[in-house]
């Protein structure tokens, strides 16, 4: 079910740049209240927190922490009443200190040999399901509960890695991919409890994930006639707000049509939805029989450098690979 976003109250991990940025903005230019949850914000997101000094709040968040989520939730309450909206979307792109190809031990990796587990997979992966556990825990105990009448919204971020795999990149795809899973996993609670829970696949967003990353932007072509194509994060994230108030991504955001829309009549959106976002275009993404994110064509979906990085991977597969 769709809720309006007027005097909402929202969670955005992650909100102090990129994507989630873009869809704290637009909440609160629609009138919402926003946590702004992560370890910092870029001058940017301090800004607009400042543009909203009541309807705007940030709250240091380590993502990693259970503690620290439950306490974004406890900061919505105090300072707001409630929550009605959460957005667990922060997330990394396999940096050197979290990645397959940086095994535990090794130098650039800060993860522990004998740790039992991966950051990577901590920020990607654990900490949307427990967001959203948390969030179904706080939408139940509402006063009124969450219900089909009073409806309530999860949007996580997952990308067009959770339709596809490669080995450039392989703790990233398991963690979008089971992001994928967990949304189409709780699609009935929109029907049963009026609690929403969708996400977008973007492509290759332009975000501090990529420009941040000289070993990750030289896989993108920049110049030229032939240059790759952004996505850009204004893009994914009215998406995202469509997932919250809207019941179908009308023409104006969806670009084109596709497999799962009906030509002329936009896209449904329901619990479950997931919603790849390329370059001015938009497709609902089935569970099965999905023809991928590069069948349409549409930019925003690739980069030129690959080779680059699949020579690389291949060069340190040498015997003493992974010791420590």
């Amino acid at each position: 079910m769709a809720q309006q976003v007027q005097g909402k109250t929202a969670i955005v991990t992650g909100a102090g740049s990129g994507i989630n940025l873009e869809f704290a903005r637009l909440l609160l230019q629609n009138g919402a209240n926003v946590v702004f949850a992560d370890l910092s914000l870029r001058p940017e997101a301090e800004d607009l927190v400042k543009q909203y000094p009541s309807k705007a709040v940030f709250k240091k968040t380590d993502v990693t922490s259970w503690t620290d989520l439950n306490e974004m939730f406890t900061t919505a309450v105090s300072k707001f009443g409630g929550v009605d909206i959460a957005c667990p979307g922060a997330g990394v792109f396999e940096p050197p200190w979290s990645s397959f190809w940086h095994p535990p031990g090794s130098s650039q990796s800060s993860d522990d040999p004998l740790g039992g587990r991966y950051k990577l997979l901590d920020i990607n992966l654990t900490h949307p399901i427990r967001v959203t556990q948390l969030a179904i825990s706080h939408f139940l105990a509402a006063s009124p509960p969450s219900s089909p009448s009073n409806p309530k919204s999860i949007v996580h971020i997952a990308s067009i890695a959770g339709e596809t795999v490669g080995i450039g990149y392989p703790l990233y795809h398991v963690s979008k991919h089971g992001v994928q899973a967990l949304v189409r996993s709780l699609e009935s609670l929109d029907e049963s409890h009026g609690i929403r829970v969708t996400c977008v696949m973007p492509g290759v967003v332009k975000t501090p994930l990529w420009t941040d990353h000289p070993e990750k932007l030289k896989l993108v072509k920049q110049e030229g006639e032939d240059a790759d194509h952004w996505v850009t994060p204004e893009e994914v994230a009215q998406v995202m707000l469509a997932c919250v108030k809207d019941d179908r991504i009308d023409e104006s955001i969806r670009g084109g049509t596709a497999n799962g829309s009906a030509s002329g009549g936009g896209i449904a959106i329901k619990g479950g939805s997931c919603l790849e976002v390329l370059a001015g275009y938009v497709r609902d993404v089935p569970l099965l029989n999905n023809v991928g994110p590069y069948a349409s064509g549409e930019p925003g979906a690739t980069v030129q450098g690959g080779k680059k990085l699949l020579d690389e991977i291949y060069g340190v597969l040498k015997p003493g690979w992974g010791k420590y």
